[in-house]
């Protein structure tokens, strides 16, 4: 007992926030939400449009011919010069800076489509992060109520081993002094080992759970203790009318994911729409040839010195008209993922459908055995304490008084492990039904 009153003491409330601020897959989940904000913002900056300064300095010969060619991917050099009968192979230097303004003013929706496809997926990260912190708000009161059950059921063993231990010393006073035979000191023995074992084996399972619950919270404590609340002071109650399924965060999810992709879809096909750009461009240029009389001027400082300056404006219309067939594709492979999420959709729906049938079952049965436990436990006490003053006047023997004490044991377990069982069914009554309130509204905080 010292243990336990040295531990800390844990509140469900704060055992939830502290599952929601500290386990790392939460973080995850977080963060994801936050990437999927960031690339809404990455996505609407198509709307802005392009500014590109370049400033360069070259060293270079200036022969040219006359007629055109193909870019090698972009990378071609731009000829430079004018058309001479003779190549002149003496380099000079030259500079050339530029600022260029693309400005796709009419895309046809196109970036609306790719931001709303960014806002879908946000609608999706944040759904997903929903569930996920529902799903584990569930793991966490159900490993506290496992957690609750445990520490009762050592405090039951506990309770047992002093029964017996008790038991052993007056049946060992009395075979000591010839008023038992022998035999009832071998049975009293064995009933205090089992008692012993019993307790052992309670508290492996009560540490063993503390752990598993610690974990949910995101911190492994080997110390944590769970305030038993008032879950052992009265029953649940049947809950009223059930919130609707769809507000289910799984349900909610599934939809997410089929509007995601729905949205990703109508990006792709409109992804093949051309854009219509106002384009307008500055530039100065130098060179060490001069532009007035052709002459070749190698230094430096003559070559960076700009000499002509020029701009530009104009609409300019893109149109990839074969970009079709991938667009095509891309947008019936997209149409097969809605399919999927559609269909994933309606199995959450008859999953969730089935659990909530289930969960009203095991509450109804649950309670009803909660129920019958305390009759339970007042019949087997009064079979012990009849059994035990029997025992005393020598009217019966120690088998059947350790019958009674078994019996005491077992109703005593089954008080604790229904009652936490009741409340488990409410837990489950609320899981299927996507409101924890259903659960929370009946406890004392």
């Amino acid at each position: 007992m010292s243990a336990q009153a040295g531990a800390q003491q844990l509140r469900l409330h704060e055992a939830l926030e502290q599952g929601k601020g500290n386990f790392p897959f939460l973080k995850a989940k977080r963060a994801e939400i936050h990437s999927a904000e960031s690339r809404i913002k990455s996505v609407k900056t198509d709307y802005l449009p392009a500014f590109i300064v370049q400033d360069q300095y070259t060293y270079a010969t200036s022969n040219s011919v006359a007629g055109a060619f193909l870019p090698n991917e972009g990378s071609a050099l731009s000829p430079s010069g004018g058309i001479r009968p003779e190549n002149h192979y003496t380099p000079t230097f030259g500079s050339f800076t530029t600022a260029m303004v693309d400005w796709k003013v009419f895309n046809f929706g196109k970036v609306k489509a790719q931001v709303n496809a960014a806002k879908a997926d946000l609608a999706r990260s944040q759904a997903d992060y929903e569930n996920e912190l529902f799903q584990h708000q569930v793991k966490i009161i159900d490993a506290y109520l496992l957690l609750l059950i445990n520490q009762k059921l050592v405090d039951a063993q506990r309770q047992n081993l002093e029964r017996a231990s008790i038991f052993k010393r007056v049946t060992d006073a009395a075979v000591s002094s010839g008023m038992r035979p022998g035999v009832d000191s071998s049975l009293a023995a064995a009933e205090y080992a089992k008692a012993q074992l019993l307790l052992l084996e309670s508290q492996r399972s009560e540490k063993a759970q503390r752990l598993r619950f610690s974990e949910l919270t995101g911190e492994l404590r080997d110390s944590v203790q769970v305030d038993i609340m008032g879950f052992y002071s009265q029953l649940p109650i049947v809950p009223g009318e059930a919130t609707s399924l769809l507000k289910n965060p799984a349900l909610r999810f599934a939809q997410a994911q089929m509007d995601a992709s729905l949205a990703r879809s109508l990006a792709v096909k409109r992804s093949f729409l051309p854009s219509i750009s106002l384009v307008g461009a500055g530039w100065g240029r130098g060179s060490g040839i001069s532009n007035k009389d052709d002459s070749f001027h190698t230094d430096f400082s003559s070559g960076v010195k700009y000499q002509v300056f020029n701009y530009l404006v104009g609409v300019s219309t893109r149109w990839n008209l074969t970009g079709i067939l991938k667009v095509r594709n891309d947008y019936h492979a997209e149409q097969f993922q809605v399919e999927r999420f559609k269909s994933l959709y309606q199995t959450q729906q008859l999953q969730l459908d089935r659990q909530e049938r289930e969960s009203e079952i095991q509450f109804q049965l649950s309670l009803a055995q909660a129920r019958l436990t305390p009759v339970q436990l007042a019949a087997a006490r009064t079979a012990f304490n009849q059994a035990e003053a029997r025992y005393q006047s020598g009217m019966t023997d120690l088998f059947t008084l350790a019958q009674s004490v078994n019996a005491l044991n077992r109703a005593e377990v089954d008080k604790f492990v229904t009652t936490g069982n009741a409340w488990r069914s409410l837990l489950l009554k609320a899981a299927a039904a996507g409101d924890l309130d259903i659960f929370l509204s009946q406890i004392n905080q």
